[in-house]
């Protein structure tokens, strides 16, 4: 039984560390499952990518609602994540702003059905949308700041103009399959580098 601190609270219990396990590789599973087949994908699908029984899946989020803005949540911590651990791992400024963005536009894939599913005029979307920017316009700061300072792109390419920007070119992949984001995206990036 949890004893009491200094404070006098009860200190919350955790979760056991096999049950985040479970939630964190439920979470990817679903993301990868949203981003092939969408956020009305059957669960039964995710329950399978993620090796759980659909039980699982309604303990940890009782609504497909849960479920798609927890993996919006998972999403933007893996982006936010990512963007320090590829500066220090990519070959150069520039290769870790194109890895970073490859991850944000399967991010975006997924973001995009998040409208049908929580209301964009409700407090909760709002929330969230405060939450992605919070999270990631910091990041994309450092990615792009390095990449001017290394000279591989042009200087002046506000964050938020870039997410923004690779944001429109993702619209309308679920309409056209003969739409492809990632080779507008590429030109886009292409478009900033600097010519020697």
């Amino acid at each position: 039984m949890p004893t009491a601190g200094q404070s006098g609270e009860v200190p919350a219990p955790s979760k056991r560390a096999d049950a985040v396990r479970n939630q964190q590789k439920l979470l990817a599973a679903a993301a990868e499952v949203f981003v092939t087949s969408g956020v009305d994908a059957p669960i039964r699908e995710i329950a399978a990518k993620a090796g759980v029984g659909m039980g699982t899946i309604y303990r940890h989020f009782p609504t497909r609602a849960d479920l798609v803005v927890a993996v919006f949540r998972h999403q933007v911590e893996a982006c936010a994540e990512a963007g320090p651990s590829l500066l220090a791992s990519a070959d150069s400024p520039l290769a870790a702003l194109r890895e970073w963005i490859d991850l944000f536009v399967d991010f975006l894939v997924t973001k995009h059905g998040l409208a049908n599913t929580v209301q964009p005029d409700s407090s909760g979307f709002t929330a969230l949308h405060t939450y992605f920017l919070d999270r990631l316009l910091p990041v994309a700061e450092e990615l792009l700041d390095a990449a001017v300072g290394s000279g591989e792109i042009r200087p002046g390419t506000q964050p938020y103009e870039l997410m923004r920007g690779i944001g429109n070119l993702c619209i309308g992949t679920d309409s056209d399959p003969r739409y492809d984001p990632r080779r507008l995206v590429a030109l886009l990036l292409q478009g900033l580098q600097q010519q020697v």
